[in-house]
């Protein structure tokens, strides 16, 4: 699949940059061609000379040298590129990709790239754990630099956690999407909700769920990747939605089904991922509820149930539901799957860590109609989406 494609591969200073050898050694053997552009921090770890060997071309290092003849290396190197992929990715790296810092070759072709930019991050638990290298990552996704990993495991440090270097076949799995998207979604409407709702109290104040809408994106991306036409419906979040999505935005429960039920005859595949509120206010106050006033009674009632609705109606469609429990996952997950009449149902225990609200990492068990549950390992939140469409392709061929 990879014949006569041309990659960038970025290695930098981590232990796993020894995968980076069998990456380069499966790439040329599937045809591409490879040229490793390495950080000094990189050639501590694994020489120029081993990845010359393999990829047959000079390793990129300096970047005051004009690495192609009279041409400026970086903006060379870029222009003849159909992916830039860097793997391992330090925390070091990631953080000078997100601030835009140019102080050595591959900043600067990062800088100069017109191709698609895969990271895979490779690091200790901890750190890929901080707050700042999330919010380094959330900016990549941000500038559509896509992200395969980290997978969880036993690190270096002899801890245990997020943090490694996905295998070199995950990495060649992404690389394949990117550069020949399977389009086996080609023809099929796939409508995604996500993020939560917000049911007012006030004019101020609201109830609302941890949900930050992350699963949500990341099949809708996936699916548009895949040739499918998306429609994203999706309540508040932070995130950038994909380009190619017709984009629905919504705030309230009702919202949400409204938008869902007028949406619904277009589709052929739903997916609902959004974390909608349960429950709203009777009444909202038309003014400000001050502090120094009664403490107010706040009757509650119960918001439409969007999935169930669909489930009642979704005649050929493909449904997927989505379940965050604290207890009982398979058991809770599993009734709702056959009260809601749905294909699929993605259960996650929330008190797991890497899993649930917030995090861009996932653990779930993807339980289907016939009584199966297949359990996927803590992974990146992209990686879960693309398992999911994998099992709603399977379902799209048993149908036709």
């Amino acid at each position: 699949m990879l014949n006569g494609k041309r990659i960038l591969l970025g290695v930098t200073g981590s232990i796993a940059a020894y995968k980076a050898v069998e990456l380069t050694r499966e790439l040329v053997k599937r045809g591409a061609e490879v040229q490793v552009v390495m950080t000094q921090a990189a050639i501590r770890f694994v020489t120029p000379l081993t990845f010359e060997t393999l990829s047959r071309q000079p390793v990129l290092l300096d970047m005051f040298t004009l690495a192609y003849g009279s041409q400026i290396g970086h903006i060379e190197a870029t222009a003849r590129a159909d992916l830039f992929v860097v793997a391992p990715a330090t925390a070091h790296t990631i953080a000078r990709l997100a601030h835009g810092l140019a102080d050595d070759f591959l900043s600067n072709i990062y800088l100069a790239s017109r191709c698609p930019v895969l990271v895979a991050p490779a690091m200790d638990s901890d750190m890929y754990q901080h707050a700042v290298v999330q919010e380094n990552l959330a900016r990549l996704r941000e500038r559509g630099v896509h992200i395969v990993g980290p997978a969880s495991g036993e690190l270096a440090s002899g801890l245990i956690g997020p943090g490694r270097l996905v295998e070199p076949e995950e990495i060649l799995e992404a690389i394949e999407r990117l550069l020949e998207p399977s389009g086996d979604l080609a023809g099929e409407v796939v409508l995604v909700t996500a993020g939560p709702t917000r049911e007012p109290l006030d004019p101020v104040r609201y109830l609302s769920n941890r949900s930050s809408g992350k699963m949500g994106y990341a099949i809708a991306e996936a699916a548009g990747q895949r040739g499918g036409r998306v429609i994203l419906i999706s309540g508040p979040t932070a995130l950038f939605a994909p380009r190619e999505a017709e984009v629905i935005r919504v705030e309230t429960a009702q919202e949400m089904h409204d938008a869902v039920l007028a949406k619904l005859d277009a589709a052929t595949v739903v997916i609902k991922a959004a974390a909608v509120a349960d429950y709203r206010p009777k009444r909202a106050a038309t003014r400000k509820l001050k502090k120094d006033e009664t403490v107010p009674e706040v009757t509650l009632e119960s918001t439409p149930d969007i999935l169930a609705e669909v489930g009642r109606r979704k005649g050929r469609r493909i449904l997927v539901g989505f379940a965050a429990e604290t207890e009982d996952l398979v058991v809770n997950a599993r009734k709702k799957l056959q009260r809601k009449n749905l294909d699929l149902m993605v259960a996650n225990d929330i008190s797991q860590p890497g899993a649930g609200f917030d995090a861009d990492t996932n653990v779930v068990k993807i339980l289907d109609a016939q009584g199966g549950v297949e359990e996927l390992p803590l992974q990146a939140k992209r990686s879960v989406a693309d398992r999911i469409l994998d099992r709603v392709v399977e379902l799209l061929k048993r149908r036709d």
